[in-house]
């Protein structure tokens, strides 16, 4: 057991030297590995970020949540046969919230696209949304300041509004949001509401962090003309199990306050959360496909540059391994030394790549979310050896296997 120690000591020393010997050398044949494990570290970062930021996003709007909607959201249908249905609008709502009696809460939601101002500074293109009181209680929202606006203040629409935590950071940076008046589209707003955060870069325009929430009739009264006054119906579920119950009685109350009769279609969708993950699950799938290719090829293309290298080294060195075969080294000697000389190379790529990549995840997490695993640190270091080990193998049995004579003879 000793004797083996003493080899491996004795390799990883001979291999050590070799490579500060041809440092320019070393470094080319990194280059590979250094590619493919920077490749994969960020992409495994990447991906979780954005899973994780996904996974807040949805569970901030919530998954107990029906979207009653003239659109289906993730359809094959023809467009054009959805745009000749016939609007939800606010009497559908009021029939509805009468007939259902599963859902917790019902809540109309509408949109509009406006410009947010407060003194100098100003956030374009937010998303404005408009709803009830109730829509709070479709959600999972979680508040920094203040509250939701009130049934009262809803019902009167008054010109009060709830605003993301991405919005108060650009027109607050000093966090002194609450009871300040913001202009929407030149009409003045009281903030009465700061959201935590809980959005995602996945949801875009749907984030919750990039929205402002006012009353209903405040967004159809100073937004909305008369003929685009369509909304959605968001409908929450007792709890998840009841999800597919409160769907089937929705599509009645639905199919009824609409008058259709029994062998017509629908002429709106019930939308779930589903069709949104399916998406993103298909998106993702589409990047780490991408990822796993990079980073095959870098890896390819480093083991193919770093068996190259070896059969190179030894050639060079030949005169050396006939040498330490004549005074007694054995087989196994020679075949672990360039076995952990390979290695070594590859390690130190792997190892450099791994803190180029973490060192641009953090860069990166300025721009859009990004979590780094430690389980990928693990792979990482895995994959350098294995590689290292693989790439190195046929250039370091040629030299085990070398003749000693012959080698001392070779020029």
């Amino acid at each position: 057991m000793s004797s083996i120690i003493f080899e491996l000591n004795e390799g990883l020393a001979i291999a050590w030297r070799a490579i500060r010997a041809n440092k320019i050398r070393a470094a080319l044949t990194m280059l590979g590995i250094f590619i493919g494990v920077t490749a994969v570290v960020l992409m495994s970062t990447a991906i979780k970020g954005i899973d994780n930021s996904f996974k807040n996003g949805i569970s901030a709007l919530g998954s107990d949540v029906l979207y009653v909607d003239k659109w289906s959201w993730f359809s094959n249908d023809e467009w054009w046969r959805m745009r000749n249905r016939r609007n939800i609008d606010m009497e559908d709502f009021h029939k509805f919230k009468e007939l259902a009696k599963l859902p917790i809460a019902v809540a109309p939601v509408t949109n509009s696209v406006q410009t947010i101002k407060f003194g100098e500074r100003k956030v374009e293109s937010v998303f404005l949304n408009g709803s009830n009181s109730d829509y709070v209680k479709t959600t999972n929202f979680t508040f920094d300041q203040g509250r939701f606006y009130s049934e009262i203040e809803s019902n009167s629409s008054r010109n009060v509004a709830v605003i993301g935590s991405e919005i108060s950071s650009k027109l607050f940076p000093r966090g002194d949001a609450l009871d300040k008046t913001i202009k929407i589209g030149g009409t003045n707003f009281k903030i009465v509401g700061v959201l935590a955060e809980q959005g995602s870069v996945v949801l875009g325009p749907f984030n919750p962090d990039n929205q402002v929430f006012i009353p209903i009739g405040t967004i159809f009264k100073n937004f909305i003309s008369r003929h685009s006054q369509t909304v959605t119906l968001n409908v929450r579920a007792a709890n998840p199990g009841m999800v597919e119950e409160t769907k089937a009685e929705a599509e009645g109350v639905m199919r009824k306050i609409r008058g259709l009769a029994y062998d017509e279609p629908n002429d709106f969708s019930i939308n779930q959360q589903e069709g949104l993950q399916e998406q993103y699950d298909s998106f993702v799938g589409i990047i780490q496909i991408a990822g796993l290719f990079i980073t095959g090829l870098s890896l390819f293309v480093g083991a193919i540059g770093i068996m190259n290298i070896m059969f190179v080294s030894v050639k060079e060195r030949t005169k050396e391994i006939g040498l330490r075969k004549a005074i007694g080294a054995k087989r196994r000697t020679i075949l672990a030394q360039f076995l952990l000389e390979s290695s070594v190379i590859c390690l130190l790529g792997g190892l450099i790549g791994l803190v180029a990549a973490i060192l641009l995840s953090l860069m990166l997490n300025q721009f859009f979310p990004t979590s780094i695993q430690y389980d990928v640190v693990i792979l990482t270091i895995i994959i350098s050896l294995v590689t290292g080990i693989i790439s190195g193998l046929a250039p370091a049995y040629t030299a085990a296997k070398m003749d000693p004579v012959d080698a001392l003879r070779y020029e």
